[in-house]
């Protein structure tokens, strides 16, 4: 399968200025030649025809230029477009591989028609993320970032945009590989310990090792774990559930926060019954915000099911915004409310101040312990950058985002991490115990191996498929 020469579409389908075919593998020159005739090799209306037995005009010209001509179907001698051939020959292309990319005009009829032709010459349709695939597997990028390219491509804002680009760089990669080759120093005395135990006994004196894996091991890891909150909400965007009771002014808010009438707002109970969600911008950072059915007691069957789809989505968030009126006292569903969510990060949002004196504030609960609570007034736009401020804040704390400073994006390398700081304290705490070095060495290893399958070293085929599965076909 490897060796086999795939192409695909790099381009999104529909009608465009350019369309790109994108052709992998050791035939990509071969196929390009029997397709593409240079325009100075003869006028639009007759292509001359390969010539028997030499090498095409792929072969020929010269790699990492743009070349003017047109894709002929050889058997019939049909010209499909006027295009530019780009060749990229091995290993500097993408995939280390001989790579040829045809730029032709947008289209289904031009790149479908194009993309047969190269198919029937012997290439196969690529699969999902195959080309990045070859690109990690022929060593020219490690996984860390293999894995940023699909954030490139899935990018929402400048900011996480910025994210994957430091990860491309290697930002992330440089991290875990200082801590894998302290892990792999320290696994090598440990040997050396164990087959020469009365010459470098030294190398291992408790004081000093555990010195060494606080400062180059331990402490770095939970670094890098603390950073996965920001690399997930700059990447996948901060969850933020919109809860409370019926007609508080839910849906006014989440219109007034992503500037346009999204959720209908009635002063009916339960206008909301399914979750409504919309996505915003706030300094950089991509926010996904839900309206959710309000909570109350009734023995309507459809608002039941609305009121259990908000559980189930509110606990998947990063942050609630628990909604309550500034012109009534809380109630016995603000109560249970309250109760149902408080194990997850809130935001107390006092709205309807427009309805009260200003200079008089709010009783909330004393039982109701909030680090925060935000005034507004959803219907004339009043305290909604206080509250677009706090809910950041309230997230990802008062600090920028050092984006450059090897920041964890997604779960899978946030796990693994924690599974090598787990093996990591296992050392700390048997190198000032009296436990066999051979122990020492099992824990080493598994941490070296756990930051392995971070950068690709050790990773199993199951998790690769995984991983580029999530990819378009063209990338």
């Amino acid at each position: 399968m490897e060796n086999s020469t795939i192409a695909a579409t790099a381009t999104p389908g529909g009608r465009g200025g350019i369309g790109i075919i994108k052709i992998s593998g050791s035939k990509a020159l071969s196929i390009a030649s029997a397709i593409f005739t240079p325009a100075e090799s003869t006028s639009l209306s007759v292509p001359a025809p390969p010539v028997a037995g030499g090498p095409g005009p792929a072969d020929a010209i010269k790699s990492h230029r743009l070349h003017y001509g047109h894709i002929v179907d050889p058997e019939s001698r049909r010209v499909l477009d006027e295009v530019l051939l780009s060749v990229m020959k091995a290993p500097r292309s993408y995939t280390c591989e001989d790579v040829v990319e045809i730029n032709t005009h947008g289209g289904h009829a031009s790149v479908r028609a194009i993309l047969d032709l190269v198919l029937r010459q012997g290439a196969r349709l690529a699969e999902p993320g195959e080309f990045t695939r070859r690109a990690f597997i022929n060593g020219r990028i490690d996984l860390t970032q293999a894995e940023a390219v699909i954030d490139v491509i899935n990018a929402r804002t400048e900011k996480s945009l910025h994210l994957a680009a430091a990860q491309i760089r290697g930002t992330l990669r440089r991290s875990v590989e200082e801590i894998r080759d302290s892990l792999i120093s320290l696994l090598t005395r440990t040997e050396a310990s164990i087959d020469f135990p009365d010459d470098v006994e030294e190398l291992l004196e408790p004081e000093a090792v555990t010195a060494e894996i606080d400062a180059d091991v331990i402490g770095p890891l939970q670094d890098l774990i603390q950073k996965y909150t920001d690399g997930h909400v700059l990447r996948d965007g901060l969850k933020v559930g919109v809860v409370g009771r019926p007609n508080v002014g839910k849906s006014s808010l989440l219109n007034c926060m992503v500037q346009k009438e999204r959720a209908i707002v009635t002063e009916l109970p339960g206008t909301t019954r399914d979750t409504i969600e919309e996505a915003t911008t706030v300094d950089g950072v991509p926010i996904i915000l839900f309206d959710t059915a309000g909570m109350h007691e009734t023995v309507d069957p459809i608002e039941q099911i609305g009121i259990s789809k908000t559980v189930e989505n509110v606990n998947g968030a990063d942050l609630v915004l628990f909604v309550i009126e500034a012109d009534h006292p809380p109630t016995v569903d603000d109560h249970q409310i309250y109760e149902q969510f408080k194990h997850k990060p809130m935001l107390l949002v006092v709205n309807k101040i427009d309805l009260v004196d200003p200079e008089v504030a709010e009783a909330v609960p004393t039982e109701w312990r909030f680090a925060k609570s935000v005034r507004i007034s959803a219907l004339y736009g009043r305290g909604i950058n206080s509250l677009k401020k706090e809910i950041l804040a309230t997230v990802i704390g008062d600090n920028p985002i050092d984006i450059e400073s090897g920041i964890v994006p997604n779960l899978r390398q946030k796990s693994i991490l924690e599974n090598s700081l787990a093996a990591a304290h296992a050392i700390r705490s048997e190198v000032n115990s009296d436990i066999a070095m051979e122990l020492i060495a099992i824990h080493a290893q598994e941490a070296i191996d756990s930051l392995g399958q971070i950068l690709g070293t050790n990773v199993k085929v199951d998790v690769l498929d995984q991983i580029f599965s999530q990819f378009c076909i063209g990338k």
